[in-house]
């Protein structure tokens, strides 16, 4: 007998045998996060202290920025699917070298600011859609004649330690053959200060980020960036690990303003003033139009 002919007969008993062998998943699995939130009426979000224009905290103890008012239509877009009458918002702050702890041990439910999507970082937390997308760049002094990465040869970049940017431009530094050395500091505070100071020769971060300092920095005009960026940084929401249902809440109320275009007068309010979108990132907002 030919397998051809056996085949079919053969699959329809391998299906019908998993049938009564293996469990059934359950019709709605249960989340341990949208659980908690609907019992407490709580949702704790953590935010960035100064990563304007993602995540800050204004002069007013307001916390404010892109990424922040993502969280914040989560959060009501939560509320509504939950049933709920009112929920409260706890923020959290957080650093570049706390946020991925704060989500992982449940101490947030979200964090709200520019942490890019890697698969090492995976391996502790999860990520929503992309939010934005982003590379990596350096501001110097424009004085200082340095116009690409391969100038800063035996130079000075400060950059905030732990992040994928300080691993990237290392890693472009290398490949380029332009051994430098990099000046880890706590924030962009620190780095733009170390850069107005003269204790490094430039400051690397993400463009955007860099463009909203360089706009708010009182000798802006006297600061310019390299050619090129260093690297690729899609940012996301982190959302704690193993938890699909509360995952799909989250990008379901993303997708939400991406489809109907609520996310346009989102971005012009905090990123408008950077200039327009780029092919990129309309690309990214696109693509994450996903029906429901």
């Amino acid at each position: 007998m030919r397998l051809s002919a056996v085949l079919p007969t053969l699959l329809l008993t391998v299906v019908a045998a998993a049938v009564f062998v293996l469990p059934a998943a359950p019709a709605n699995a249960a989340s341990a996060v949208l659980d908690r939130i609907k019992e407490t009426g709580t949702i704790t979000l953590a935010y960035r202290e100064a990563a304007a224009p993602f995540s800050y905290k204004d002069r007013e103890g307001r916390v404010r920025g892109y990424s922040v008012e993502l969280c914040q239509r989560v959060a009501t877009a939560i509320q509504k699917a939950l049933g709920l009458a009112q929920l409260r918002v706890e923020w959290l702050p957080v650093d570049a070298a706390t946020r991925i702890e704060a989500v992982a041990s449940g101490k947030a439910d979200v964090e709200c600011g520019t942490t890019t999507v890697t698969l090492t970082r995976m391996q502790t937390v999860d990520f929503s859609l992309p939010i934005f997308v982003d590379g990596g760049s350096v501001l110097v002094r424009a004085k200082s004649r340095l116009t690409r990465l391969t100038d800063f040869r035996n130079r000075k970049v400060a950059v905030i330690g732990g992040t994928t940017t300080e691993q990237a431009l290392a890693q472009a530094l290398t490949a380029l053959t332009a051994p430098a050395t990099l000046v880890p500091v706590k924030d962009a505070a620190e780095g733009m200060a170390a850069l107005a100071q003269g204790k490094a020769d430039g400051y690397a971060a993400d463009r955007v980020v860099l463009a909203a300092l360089k706009q708010q920095a009182p000798n802006g005009s006297q600061l310019e960036f390299i050619a090129g960026d260093f690297s690729y940084e899609p940012y996301a929401l982190v959302l704690p690990r193993n938890d699909p249902d509360f995952r799909l809440a989250v990008n379901r109320a993303l997708a939400g303003l991406y489809r109907t275009g609520d996310i346009d007068p989102i971005f012009q309010r905090w990123l408008g003033g950077l200039g327009k979108p780029g092919p990129l990132l309309h690309a990214m907002f696109y693509l994450n139009t996903l029906p429901e």
